[in-house]
C-alpha cells in the first residue's frame, strides 16, 4: 500500500509539496525510475511506460548520514544523493519503483551497491572512451540490458514502436530546451541564466500528462520578449566544470546579484548535452541511442578532447567574457581537466578564467563572493 515516509510531518512546505506531487501520480498509477546523470537513456524509461526523476542531492541535508557509511572525502553530490535516499528526504527516491545508475565515476559506482539495499538497482557500465575499440557496441549492449532490467520490473514490453515514440517525444523536448537555452545568446541577455536553468531543469520533475514542450516554447516566447534596461554592460560568463545544482545559490545567483550574466553552462545540464539528438529512422533504435549518449562529452571519458571543443564554441556563440569552472570536493576528474581548461581560456581565448573549489556547505560563501567580485571587475576592466 502505498504511504508517505514516517517523517513526512517535520519536512517543510517545498518539500512536502514535492511528496505529494509525487504521491498523486503515484496513486495515479504513474511508474517511476529514478536516475542521476546524463548518460541514462531515459528512452527506453518512457517506453517502458514510466517516468524518470532526477535523484542527485543538491544540499547539504543527508550529508551527515551519509557520512556515516561514506568517506567524509568523497565528493558531496554522491554523499547528499545517497543521505536523501537513506533519510527518506528526497521525494524522488522515495517514490521511484527502481533505479537506472551509471558507472561515470568510482565513488558512483560503489554508492549503488549500498543503495540497492534499498531499491531495485540496475548499472549500465559506461564506456571509459567513445573511441576505444568495440565502446559503441559494448554501450549498446548495456542499454538492451537496461531495457530488459525494465521490461522485468514492470512486466511490460518496450517494442520498437514504444521506442521510436520515445525516441521522438525526447527530441522534441531537447530541441525546446535547447531553444530555451539560445535565449541568453541575445546580447543583452533578456533574462538572467539563472531564471533560465531553473526552467530548463525542471523538466527532469515532470509527472502530469499535459505538453510540456508547449510550456517550455510558451516560456522561451516570453523571455525573448523581455526587455532589460540594466543588461547591456555587463560581464557575460560561461560557466563550466561539475554540475552546479548544489551551488547554484552561492555561486551563480550571487554572480548575477553582483552585477554579471550568466549565460551558458558547460556541463551535463547545458545545451552541450541537449543537442544531440537521436536518428529517429535507424534501423536499430538501440544502437542509435548508444550512439547519442556516447556523443556527450564529460571528463569521465579518456581522452576527453570534444570537451574543450564544446568550450571554445559556446564562448564564441554567447559571446562570454569569461569562464568560472566549478570544481567540487572529491571530483577528480573535473580537477584533473581543470589545467586545460585554464589554458585554454586564459592563453587561447585571451579571456579571465577563475577556478572554484567548493562543496554544498556555506562555509566558503564568503570567500566565493569576494572571488567573484574581484573577477567581475577584471572582466569589466577587459571590455
Amino acid at each position: 500500500m502505498l504511504s508517505l515516509p514516517k517523517n513526512f510531518e517535520t519536512f517543510n512546505d517545498a518539500r512536502k509539496k514535492s511528496f505529494m506531487t509525487l504521491y498523486e501520480a503515484k496513486q495515479a498509477g504513474k511508474k517511476v525510475i529514478g536516475v542521476f546523470c546524463t548518460y541514462t537513456p531515459v528512452e527506453i524509461i518512457n517506453a517502458a511506460g514510466a517516468i524518470s526523476v532526477g535523484l542527485c542531492g543538491k544540499s547539504e541535508q543527508g550529508i551527515p548520514e551519509a557520512e556515516a557509511h561514506l568517506p567524509k572525502t568523497l565528493c558531496p553530490l554522491i554523499k547528499a544523493s545517497y543521505g536523501m535516499a537513506l533519510t527518506d528526504q528526497c521525494p524522488y527516491f522515495y517514490f521511484s519503483d527502481g533505479i537506472l545508475a551509471e558507472t561515470t565515476c568510482d565513488g558512483k559506482k560503489k554508492m549503488y551497491e549500498l543503495m540497492s539495499r534499498f531499491k531495485p538497482v540496475h548499472v549500465l557500465n559506461l564506456p571509459q572512451g567513445r573511441d576505444q575499440a568495440m565502446a559503441l557496441d559494448m554501450w549498446t549492449e548495456e542499454v538492451r540490458q537496461a531495457a530488459k532490467f525494465l521490461e522485468k520490473l514492470f512486466g511490460v514490453e518496450i517494442t520498437d514502436e514504444k521506442l521510436h515514440d520515445a525516441i521522438v517525444y525526447r527530441n522534441k523536448l531537447r530541441r525546446a530546451i535547447v531553444d530555451l537555452y539560445e535565449v541568453a545568446k541575445l546580447k543583452p541577455s533578456p533574462v538572467s541564466g539563472y531564471e533560465i536553468s531553473t526552467v530548463a531543469e525542471s523538466a527532469d520533475f515532470h509527472f502530469t500528462d499535459d505538453d510540456l514542450i508547449a510550456k517550455i516554447e510558451k516560456t522561451t516566447r516570453e523571455f525573448k520578449e523581455r526587455i532589460r534596461n540594466d543588461g547591456s554592460n555587463r560581464p557575460r560568463v560561461l560557466i563550466t566544470g561539475c554540475p552546479n545544482a548544489g551551488v547554484r545559490d552561492k555561486i551563480i545567483k550571487r554572480l548575477e546579484e553582483l552585477g554579471a550574466d550568466y549565460v551558458c553552462a558547460d556541463n551535463c545540464a547545458g545545451p552541450r548535452t541537449q543537442k544531440f539528438m537521436i536518428d529517429e529512422n535507424a534501423d536499430d533504435l538501440y544502437r542509435a541511442i548508444a550512439e547519442r549518449y556516447l556523443k556527450i562529452n564529460c571528463s569521465v571519458m579518456t581522452p576527453n578532447t570534444k570537451r574543450f571543443e564544446d568550450i571554445r564554441e559556446l564562448v564564441r556563440e554567447y559571446q562570454a567574457d569569461g569562464v568560472i569552472e566549478i570544481v567540487l570536493h572529491g571530483c577528480h576528474t573535473f580537477a584533473v581537466e581543470a589545467f586545460t581548461t585554464m589554458n585554454i581560456v586564459q592563453n587561447e581565448l585571451g579571456l579571465p578564467y577563475l577556478r572554484l573549489d567548493t562543496d554544498f556547505s556555506q562555509s566558503d560563501k564568503g570567500q566565493i563572493e569576494t572571488r567573484l567580485e574581484a573577477f567581475i571587475e577584471i572582466m569589466t576592466d577587459a571590455a
